[in-house]
Formats: C-alpha cells, sequence, structure tokens
C-alpha cells in the first residue's frame, strides 16, 4: 500500500489545499471505499487532474508496494464540484502473478462523475531503448511565468493553489510563443514539478505527475483556434498515461506535447515527460472538448 497519510483530514472542499500532499489525501470510510475533497478551480468546477490523482490513490491505496503503477485510461463523465466530497469506489478487478487490475468509479450527489482503470506490475530488468529528449533550455535558464504579469495578477497568482503546489517554466518558440506550430501542428514544452519536498512514496509521485498532466494538454490542443478566450469552452473527456521508469515530481520534468488533430469540437494531444537528465519516464494522451462560443 501507499505511504501517503491516511488519517490526514480532508478539510479543504471548496477552498485551498495546503500542500500537495493535501490534494491527494483521502478518507478511508470502508473497505474499498474513499472520500476525498477538491480545491477551488473554475468556478465551482473541480480540477480533472485532482480527481484523477485521487482516484489513482484510491486504486493504490489497495495494491501491496512491490506493484507500481504503469498505466491508467479514465474518463470525464460529469464535471465535479468543489462544494461536496467526492466517494471513490475501489474494485479489485485482479491479482496476478504479475499484474494487478483495478477499476474505480467516483461519485458525488449520487452520479457517477468519473471513471478510472489502473494497471500496477511488479518491476522487472529487460533490454530498453527509449526516445532522446529534445533539445531545450533547462529550467534554471527560463523565467517564472508570472513575474512580468501586471502587480494584481501577480499578486492573485502568489496566493493561487496553483503556485502553492506547482512550479512551471515555459520553453518558448520565440520569447512571445510558447505554443508554437511545426510540421502544421501545435506544440507546447513545459517545465514543472511540485513547488515542495514530496515523500519518498512512488505512488505519491506518480498521482503528483497525474495531477500534472492534466493542466497543459487541451491547451495545446485548443491554442491555434481561440480568437476569444472568455468564451472558450475546454473540458477533458478522456486521459490515459504509462509510466515508463522511476522519477519524482519534485524535481523539474519537461512535458514536451503535441496536438496532432483537432476537429469536431474535440482536440487530440500527446505528451512525453522527460527527467532533468534527460530520460524518457512517461506518456500522457488526452482528448478533450473544444469549442469556441
Amino acid at each position: 500500500m501507499s505511504d501517503l497519510p491516511e488519517d490526514r483530514p480532508v478539510a479543504f472542499a471548496g477552498g485551498r489545499a495546503e500542500s500537495f500532499v493535501d490534494l491527494l489525501s483521502l478518507d478511508e470510510i470502508e473497505q474499498n471505499i474513499f472520500r476525498g475533497c477538491c480545491h477551488a478551480g473554475a468556478p465551482l468546477r473541480a480540477f480533472g487532474g485532482q480527481v484523477a490523482a485521487q482516484a489513482l490513490i484510491a486504486a493504490g491505496r489497495t495494491v501491496v508496494s512491490d506493484r507500481h503503477v504503469h498505466s491508467l485510461h479514465s474518463y470525464f463523465l460529469r464535471p465535479g464540484r468543489t462544494t461536496s466530497p467526492i466517494i471513490y469506489l475501489v474494485d479489485r478487478v485482479r491479482d496476478g502473478r504479475s499484474f494487478t487490475t483495478r477499476r474505480v468509479v467516483a461519485v458525488q450527489n449520487g452520479e457517477t462523475i468519473f471513471t478510472l482503470s489502473a494497471s500496477f506490475k511488479v518491476p522487472e530488468e529487460t533490454p530498453e531503448h527509449r526516445r532522446a529528449m529534445p533539445d531545450v533550455p533547462r529550467p534554471e535558464d527560463l523565467p517564472d511565468p508570472y513575474e512580468g504579469l501586471p502587480r494584481e495578477a501577480r499578486d492573485h497568482y502568489e496566493v493561487s493553489q496553483t503556485r502553492l503546489v506547482m512550479d512551471l517554466r515555459f520553453v518558448p518558440k520565440d520569447r512571445d510563443a510558447p505554443t508554437h506550430l511545426t510540421d502544421g501542428i501545435p506544440h507546447q514544452r513545459v517545465w514543472m514539478k511540485a513547488a515542495e519536498k514530496l515523500p519518498d512514496d512512488p505512488l505519491l509521485h506518480v498521482c503528483a505527475m497525474a495531477y500534472m498532466s492534466d493542466l497543459t494538454l487541451a491547451g495545446t490542443a485548443a491554442a491555434p483556434h481561440i480568437t476569444d478566450p472568455q468564451n472558450l469552452q475546454m473540458a477533458s473527456l478522456d486521459h490515459a498515461m504509462w509510466f515508463h521508469r522511476p522519477f519524482r515530481a519534485d524535481e523539474w520534468l519537461l512535458f514536451a506535447q503535441a496536438s496532432p488533430t483537432a476537429q469536431d469540437a474535440r482536440g487530440f494531444a500527446i505528451g512525453e515527460f522527460y527527467d532533468h537528465e534527460g530520460v524518457l519516464v512517461a506518456h500522457a494522451v488526452q482528448e478533450a472538448v473544444i469549442r469556441q462560443h
């Protein structure tokens, strides 16, 4: 099982969590049944990355510690609300010799809002290969993206949930275009990490990455088509991840993203996570609703 504290109170519904660990904390209310809350985000709407991360924590709580997450597949069915708890129901689908499978249903106010399937595996030493990291500036050489904001916007960001739990550095194609077109499709590269040191719990780091992975993928797909940001509808439909190698979410990770296609009010994006040494550690794929009203 995860080493994430099980008795940390979940008490920030509709408000602000004080740490990344708080974001992922759950109450175990019965065997295979957990309860969590989501921080404030878009007006009254829960952040999908947090729901996915909490569902994965719930699944991991039912798995022995020598098996690590290698993949997840999920669907966002209804918007979650920040004003009431979310109940996570875990189905122990299979416990095999090498693989363990769990299915999680997230329920709020009597309705299913999210489903997740996750697979866990015993590590093995085998031959391997991997793609090399793109040649990009290091995060230490890039500015904090919010330093140049007007004072009022900067003050708002400094007390926001994102600033509390995340550090971000955008890699620009040029100074004014962190999202750019190459071969006719949009690309975006972002260095990201947890703002604080996290416990030495592999499940927690994987769930932190799941949270991070929902921050910018849909925006990458939407970027070429945004004409009026104030009237943009954008929401995740489904989300999948594969975790290839160990990593720490509290150390810089490059999220290299591209959107091969957008059509039918849906945008599709793929992202690769590389650690600070250039090792490919994970993939994420997402489709999102994108509508300009």
